[in-house]
């Protein structure tokens, strides 16, 4: 079995994932987005989980923890944002969660990673009260969690945009950055804190410090400790990329380390203009893992042209001889080791390239639709069909992959459907220098194959495929061979 982006089937959409090793497996925490929806996270949390040494072979242990279980919410009316978990000084697993902008933050346990979370508490004062229900309180968003090697606790949280009173059941909330708190071995009660770690850009009363200027902190807080380093990894003001900071104590001290993923490969190659991104952009956030002696940084892409509706993805990362990290190219392959087999079927859901002909968009800005490609799915949300494609390829249009390993291919069929004429155009480059083939495209209401010869040479490359014609283009799989 070979591992793709996004890892997880083409109908499952868990944004927000953070990776844990527990065991022989890694498990992923994430919230659950609803396809086609029109606010985020609207599903229960359910728990994804691999084998080591088989990072393709993804199952799912269903639903571990439902929005009505918190008392605060048994109506199920609030939705469960981005979670963490952590394995406690007591051996169990504890889930923290925020509900919407709620403005608390919950906490359930269960005695195994992926079993069936119960509701344990909120994260509160030792005088019992939650925190984030006295005025004045840092606004509680986002949780990440730290068990340090010596026991400690430490609770991670921040927001950069202010929250209107009407959302938030309590008025006079705080939003100076990314802060830290100490909880007790408890899990639950709040011993020190909480202490800003990292100023927003528009805290002019702490302005944060200049090395992360233009990369500043807007939310996803997540943490690791990395060979004795505590590495802290956030979403910034830039909101498509996730960055790292690094310091030698949990509670302080962070420098800038630099951006580890970023959904359209900005900040790569002087890659700056977001018009021209190599993939459409919107936010994102996840955590890092180490696998079978590699670093990885798990995130999310968009799909379906909006932000509601995220999938999973993840990259290995590069060291520096310093033990820092280098920012992770968007590929195909992310979980598979190395690049996938140049020959074989492949859906055309894995494209980590994906532009018009006027380039790409901000999904949280107003765009024009009808002009750019996307990837969707026939129907509503579901769990019984693997049909996700990329739709509306107009002249122009170009879906990338990266990267395979060829040996002696000379054939490649591509399958499509829509109302278009012309041709699909395939290139190891993506100014279509390097044509290795080309296939006619015939207008088809249902899903069609086209044969064509490709001229490649052996050796490790990406392929492009540009459409040229008239009408919009569904492009659904390709086989290589």
């Amino acid at each position: 079995m070979q591992a793709f982006n996004p890892y997880l089937p083409g109908w499952e959409y868990i944004p927000d994932g953070e990776p844990y090793v527990f065991g022989d497996r890694v498990y992923v925490y994430g919230s659950h987005d609803r396809f086609g929806a029109p606010l985020f996270c609207l599903n229960d949390y359910v728990c994804w989980s691999a084998p080591v040494d088989n990072l393709a072979d993804w199952t799912c242990s269903g639903v571990i923890f439902r929005k009505n279980q918190d008392p605060m919410n048994r109506l199920g009316l609030r939705i469960l944002f981005a979670p963490d978990v952590a394995q406690g000084p007591d051996g169990r697993f504890y889930l923290y969660y925020a509900y919407d902008f709620l403005g608390v933050i919950g906490v359930a346990v269960c005695d195994k990673p992926d079993g069936q979370y119960q509701f344990y508490g909120h994260v509160h004062f030792p005088d019992g009260t939650v925190w984030g229900r006295r005025k004045g309180d840092e606004f509680p968003f986002d949780p990440g969690v730290l068990v340090d090697d010596d026991g400690r606790v430490f609770l991670y949280s921040g927001f950069e945009t202010h929250v209107p009173a009407i959302m938030s059941r309590f008025r006079g909330h705080r939003n100076s950055g990314g802060v830290v708190l100490e909880l007790e071995q408890d899990m639950v009660t709040v011993k020190a804190g909480p202490k800003l770690l990292f100023p927003l850009k528009t805290n002019t009363e702490t302005p944060p410090p200049a090395d992360f200027r233009g990369h500043e902190f807007f939310e996803a807080s997540s943490i690791r400790k990395i060979d004795g380093k505590y590495v802290f990894v956030y979403s910034s003001t830039n909101n498509h990329e996730l960055c790292w900071a690094v310091s030698d104590r949990p509670d302080g001290g962070f420098r800038f380390g630099g951006t580890l993923v970023d959904q359209g490969d900005l900040y790569l190659d002087g890659r700056t203009d977001e018009t021209h991104a190599l993939n459409y952009l919107g936010n994102t956030h996840g955590g890092m893992v180490q696998l079978n002696g590699n670093w990885y940084i798990f995130y999310h892409r968009q799909t379906n042209q909006h932000s509601y509706s995220r999938q999973a993805c993840a990259e290995r990362l590069r060291r520096t001889p310093e033990g820092g990290f280098l920012q992770a190219e968007v590929t195909s392959c992310g979980l598979n080791g190395g690049p996938l087999q140049g020959k074989g079927e492949y859906p055309a859901r894995i494209a980590c390239n994906l532009w018009s002909r006027e380039g790409t968009a901000r999904y949280d800005r107003k765009f024009d639709k009808a002009a750019h490609p996307f990837f969707t799915q026939t129907g509503k949300d579901r769990e019984d069909r693997d049909d996700q494609y990329i739709a509306n390829m107009r002249s122009g249009a170009v879906a990338g992959f990266k990267y395979f390993d060829f040996l002696g291919a000379g054939r490649l069929a591509v399958q499509y459907s829509g109302q278009a004429t012309g041709k699909l155009e395939v290139s190891t480059t993506p100014d279509f220098s390097a044509l290795c083939a080309v296939a006619a495209i015939r207008p088809s209401a249902a899903p069609a194959w086209e044969d064509t010869a490709l001229a490649i040479p052996d050796g490790v490359h990406p392929l492009y495929f540009r459409f040229v014609g008239e009408g919009a283009l569904n492009f659904h799989r390709f086989r290589l061979g």
